[in-house]
């Protein structure tokens, strides 16, 4: 296995750090390297905002639901999709301002989190640790007063990187004949696909060497997706621009 597959395959979501900072010359570094992630129509719309206030920082690991490792990671982004240049362009070319459409709000959201993805791996492929956290879309009004974002931005999820200070178990993902599908999507095995993979995961949460859990994936799946529906994020998009056709 190649490097780049193998440091994909061996992703970890790091949340204790050690007290160790990262040049800064490498921070550049691995955000121009991040920049070379796919774009749709190359409008690259996203922006970094790197949070280095303590009280800012504390702040946001509040709104997070305590997320300490905001606070004691070495350092800590909100990525952004981010229109506002784009917007620019449209109006300095004479084809008006944004209207919220629904396919502008995908084109950043996927900038983003292709540029993010490049930035974690860059990083973990340096030695550091990361994990995102999706936590600070529960207040994002707040997170943006914050960090003072325009019209036409929004918080995406934040990056915690640091030196690790832990090594957690590698989580076993779903197998790849679950999720690809040949020439049509096909539903017929999803039960027993499920029912296979939450054995798994139950056996992995009991022998893991770090904290163990009772617990499977179709348990943790549903409280997250239906404890975590954030029904302020449309209101809240729609206020900074996106989402309104």
């Amino acid at each position: 296995m190649n490097p780049i597959l193998q440091a994909q395959s061996a992703h970890k979501s790091i949340r204790k750090y050690t007290d160790q900072a990262i040049d800064d010359t490498l921070i550049t570094q691995l955000i121009q390297a991040a920049q070379g992630a796919a774009s749709s129509s190359f409008i690259q719309a996203y922006s970094l905002v790197q949070v280095t206030l303590p009280e800012n920082r504390s702040r946001i690991a509040a709104l997070a639901g305590g997320q300490k490792w905001v606070e004691s990671a070495a350092e800590f982004f909100v990525i952004c999709a981010d229109l506002t240049r784009v917007e620019y362009c449209s109006v300095e070319q004479g084809l008006g301002e944004l209207e919220g459409n629904a396919e502008h709000f995908i084109a950043a959201t996927t900038d983003a989190t292709f540029f993010a993805q490049n930035l974690m791996l860059g990083a973990e492929s340096v030695g550091l640790g990361a994990v995102f956290i999706g936590g600070i879309r529960n207040d994002p009004t707040q997170v943006a007063e914050l960090l003072q974002l325009p019209k036409h931005v929004y918080p995406v999820f934040g990056l915690c990187l640091g030196y690790p200070d832990a090594e957690p178990d590698l989580k076993p993902r779903l197998p790849v004949d679950v999720i690809l599908h040949k020439d049509r999507y096909d539903d017929s095995r999803c039960a027993s696909d499920i029912k296979a993979y939450d054995e798994q995961m139950q056996a992995y949460y009991q022998s893991r060497s770090g904290t163990k859990k009772i617990s499977n994936w179709s348990e943790q799946t549903a409280g997250a997706v239906q404890k975590k529906k954030r029904e302020h994020m449309l209101s809240f998009l729609q206020q900074q621009g996106f989402l309104k056709r």
